[in-house]
C-alpha cells in the first residue's frame, strides 16, 4: 500500500485548508447536502483517509460501506485506467460491450441460490431498489409493497416512500407514492416482551398485518434489508427473515433483499441472506459493488426478469463500462483477498471489545452486527431511553483525534463502524481505543 497505514494528527480537524474549501462548499453547493466530518480528502487507501491538511485519519465508514476493497485498490485502478483509454460510454443499450455481461454473469453466480436468474445493471441503491419493485409489479400483476420499521431504501420518492424515517430523508418532501405499507421488524434490543420472543411475534404481527390489511394476494413484494442500515444496524432476530421469505412464497410474492449496504462481503458472508440460507426472489445490490465507482444491480429469478418487456427496463448510464471494469477488479480482490475471512475477523477483534465497553460503560445499551458491520447503541444510563446527545459527543471527540465514525438509528443513538475490509489490525485496534476513551469522557 503506497499510503501509510497510520494516524496522523498535525492540526486541527478540521483544518485551515479544509476550512477553507468549507467555506467555497457552503457558498457553492446547498445547504441540504450535509457533510459528516468536513476534512476535505486527498489521498485514501488502506484503512485511512489522508485530507488537505496533511492529516491522515483511521477510517470507520468505507463512504458508508462503499469501499471495502479499499480506496483505490490494485485492481480496480488497474482495470479502470485501461478501460478509461479505450472508451468511456456507448450506453449498452445501444451498443453493448463484454463487461456488462460479466458482471452480470458474476452476479447470478455469486448471488444466493442455484435457480436461473438474470441481472441488470443501474447507477445507485435507489435506482435498484425502484426497478426491483417494478419489475416484481410486472411480473404478478399486483401494486402492494410492504417495507419495515426502521427500513432505509433511498431518496427517490418511491424509495423515499418506502424508507421508514422522516427526518431528514421524507420531511416536507410528500406527497408520497402510494401502495407502500409497513410491518414491524424484530428489533430484539426494543422488542416489548424481549429478545427470546421477538422473531416469532414480530413475525406474526408482519403476517397479521399483510393478510388482514392488505391482502397477501395484492401485494406484489415484501422489501427489506437482512440488516437494517440506516435504522440502526438492526440484525433481526433469529427465524424472523426466514418466516417472511417462507411466507412470501406460499402467496405468490416477490421477497426482495435489499442488500445495498450489506453486500459484497460486508458481514463475514458474500450476501448477508446466507446467514440463516435466505434465497430472495430478487436482490438489489450497490454501494461495495464496484469500489466507489456509480454501479448497481438488480439481480433475480430468470422468469421474473424476463417478464418484463423490451425497453421497460434500462437508463443511459447503467453500467457504465468503467463501472464495470471497477467491480470486476472487486470480485477478484473479495475473492483472491478472501475478505469474506477478513470481514469475520473484524468482528471477532471488535465485537469483544465492544461487549467489554458496554460492561464498563452503563450508556451503552446494545451492541450488535456481524462481520464488520457492527454499531453500539447509546442510551440513557440504567434505561433504554435513546441517547443522541451522548452519540454527538463521541463523534465529535473520536474526530478530533483523528478517528472517522458514522452515525445511524430511527432515534439517531446509534454509532456505526464500517471499515474497509483491507484495514490493518493495528489501525483497528488503535480505533477502538480511541473510542472507548470518548465514551469513558462523556
Amino acid at each position: 500500500m503506497s499510503i501509510p497505514q497510520e494516524r496522523r494528527v498535525v492540526t486541527a480537524i478540521p483544518g485551515p485548508k479544509s476550512q477553507e474549501l468549507l467555506a467555497r462548499k457552503q457558498a457553492a453547493v446547498p445547504a441540504g447536502i450535509g457533510t459528516t466530518l468536513p476534512v476535505f480528502v486527498t489521498r485514501a487507501g488502506g484503512g485511512v483517509v489522508e485530507d488537505a491538511d496533511g492529516n491522515s485519519l483511521i477510517d470507520f465508514g468505507s463512504g458508508i460501506a462503499v469501499t471495502n476493497v479499499g480506496n483505490a485498490a490494485p485492481k480496480v485502478v488497474e482495470r479502470v485506467q485501461k478501460q478509461v483509454a479505450d472508451f468511456t460510454h456507448t450506453c449498452f443499450m445501444v451498443t453493448p460491450y463484454e463487461s456488462y455481461v460479466r458482471v452480470c454473469e458474476k452476479l447470478n453466480e455469486l448471488t444466493p441460490g442455484d435457480h436461473e436468474k438474470r441481472t441488470f445493471l443501474v447507477n445507485s441503491g435507489a435506482e435498484a431498489v425502484e426497478n426491483a419493485v417494478k419489475v416484481a409489479r410486472h411480473a404478478t400483476g399486483r401494486q402492494a409493497v410492504v417495507v419495515f420499521e426502521h427500513g432505509y431504501h433511498g431518496r427517490t420518492l418511491l424509495t423515499m416512500t418506502l424508507t421508514a424515517k422522516n427526518m431528514p430523508y421524507k420531511h416536507r418532501f410528500g406527497p408520497f407514492a402510494p401502495e407502500v405499507y409497513r410491518v414491524p421488524l424484530a428489533y430484539p434490543y426494543r422488542w416489548p416482551t424481549g429478545p427470546d420472543n421477538c422473531a416469532e411475534e414480530a413475525a406474526a404481527q408482519a403476517i397479521d398485518a399483510i393478510t388482514k390489511q392488505i391482502g397477501a394476494e395484492n401485494v406484489a413484494a415484501v422489501v427489506i434489508e437482512p440488516i437494517a442500515g440506516e435504522g440502526g444496524f438492526i440484525v433481526p432476530a433469529r427465524g424472523f427473515l426466514p418466516r417472511i421469505a417462507e411466507f412470501c412464497k406460499d402467496n405468490g410474492i416477490v421477497f426482495v433483499a435489499d442488500e445495498v449496504q450489506t453486500g459484497f462481503a460486508r458481514t463475514g458472508t458474500l450476501f448477508a441472506c446466507e446467514d440463516e440460507g435466505v434465497v430472495p426472489d430478487i436482490i438489489a445490490t450497490a454501494k461495495g459493488i464496484a469500489g466507489g465507482l456509480p454501479l448497481a444491480a438488480v439481480t433475480g429469478r430468470a422468469e421474473l426478469m424476463d417478464a418484463v418487456h423490451v425497453g421497460g427496463l434500462g437508463g443511459t448510464y447503467g453500467g457504465n463500462p468503467l463501472a464495470c471494469e471497477a467491480a470486476l477488479g472487486v470480485l477478484e480482490t473479495i475473492e483472491e483477498e478472501d475478505l469474506v475471512a477478513k470481514a469475520r475477523r473484524i468482528g471477532e477483534i471488535m465485537l469483544p471489545r465492544l461487549e467489554a465497553m458496554k460492561e464498563r460503560f452503563d450508556g451503552i445499551g446494545d451492541v450488535r452486527g456481524r462481520g464488520a458491520m457492527i454499531a453500539i447503541e447509546l442510551v440513557e444510563p440504567g434505561t433504554k431511553e435513546p441517547n443522541p446527545t451522548a452519540v454527538q459527543a463521541v463523534v465529535k471527540r473520536c474526530h478530533a483525534e483523528g478517528l472517522l465514525v458514522l452515525t445511524a438509528g430511527t432515534y439517531g443513538n446509534v454509532l456505526r463502524f464500517l471499515p474497509p475490509l483491507v484495514m490493518p489490525e493495528h489501525l483497528l485496534e488503535e480505533g477502538l481505543g480511541i473510542l472507548e476513551k470518548a465514551i469513558a469522557e462523556l
